[in-house]
């Protein structure tokens, strides 16, 4: 069952209109996270809203939004204006234009939505729209407003529905000069070219998402695991840069290291763990009820790690 929708409207190309969905298209809801304790009682930490000046508690209904003017003035905004600041795109995506993929710039990106028909009817008017985007092989651009904000999205089709990419506006990207400006001016070699394409050469392959794997997830899981368990917990070895002294000679030895990674990745893969679709099933279970003093020394720690809900 697909997951609650982020958003309902319409979706409009010129006078052709049709009911539609917004489904979030990633979750991190798998991923390991923490909850932060007090050390000396292994209570949770619980935040508090306080007025800033007095120190009392402020209950939810008496907070409201304020836009800060200098260091003690706010303009105050209630739910209410935000609510009339009425946009089409409040509640209708209108495809304003076609583009060809390649003229977006990867740093507008955000995060992509599963875009579907919303109900039983306009399948048809959806269908229309996908395959015209299709046919045309263009992206189409329109506005959509998402928690109080509008985005640019990007509209794609994906098998029977429609991608929806969120896009920055030129305002929020950082000008790479402020970056760049002092990279030395250097001169490459054909030689270190020649070397260096040959590793690229030898590390080509296909994009195959489901050969990587999160270790940094799996290292959390088996670290949760010891301390359940009781294990004592052995730092492991970082690895350390080392300084490049003769950059020629590490472009020979990068070869042959790429040679031999270049046939391991052309093995066939692993059959992937079942747990690999969220990391829950490789967490130890835990059997009944906890008992008293002793499991909780070892065991308490362990609270900490929690599954973010979806």
């Amino acid at each position: 069952m697909a997951p609650r929708a982020n958003w309902k409207g319409f979706l409009r190309l010129s006078l052709v209109t049709c009911p539609v969905a917004l489904y979030p298209a990633t979750s991190e809801s798998e991923k390991i996270s923490f909850n932060q304790l007090n050390r000396a009682t292994g209570h949770r930490i619980k935040y508090l809203k306080v007025d800033a000046d007095t120190g009392d508690e402020v209950a939810n209904e008496d907070i409201v939004k304020g836009y800060k003017v200098d260091t003690d003035t706010f303009i105050e905004v209630t739910k209410e204006e935000l609510e009339n600041v009425a946009l089409e795109s409040t509640r209708t995506i209108e495809i304003d234009e076609f583009v060809d993929k390649t003229d977006i710039d990867p740093r507008y990106l955000i995060r992509p939505y599963y875009l579907r028909p919303d109900g039983k009817v306009g399948h048809d008017a959806f269908a229309v729209i996908r395959e015209t985007i299709r046919e045309m092989d263009k992206v189409a651009i329109g506005r959509v407003v998402l928690t109080n904000r509008e985005h640019i999205i990007a509209l794609e089709p994906l098998d029977e529905g429609l991608m929806g990419t969120l896009l920055r506006y030129p305002y929020e990207v950082r000008d790479p000069k402020e970056y760049f400006d002092e990279i030395q001016d250097v001169k490459v070699t054909k030689d270190m070219l020649d070397l260096a394409r040959h590793i690229v050469d030898q590390k080509s392959g296909n994009f195959e998402p489901e050969k990587f794997e999160d270790q940094y997830e799996t290292a959390l899981v088996d670290l949760i695991n010891q301390k359940r368990a009781g294990k004592p917990i052995v730092p492991k070895d970082r690895p350390k840069g080392e300084n490049v002294v003769d950059l020629m000679d590490a472009l020979r030895k990068s070869v042959g290291s790429a040679s031999v990674e270049a046939k391991d990745l052309k093995k066939p893969a692993k059959k992937a763990k079942k747990a690999e679709a969220g990391q829950k099933e490789m967490l130890m279970p835990i059997a009944g009820k906890k008992p008293a003093a002793k499991e909780a020394t070892t065991k308490k720690p362990a609270s900490g790690a929690r599954r973010k809900s979806a």
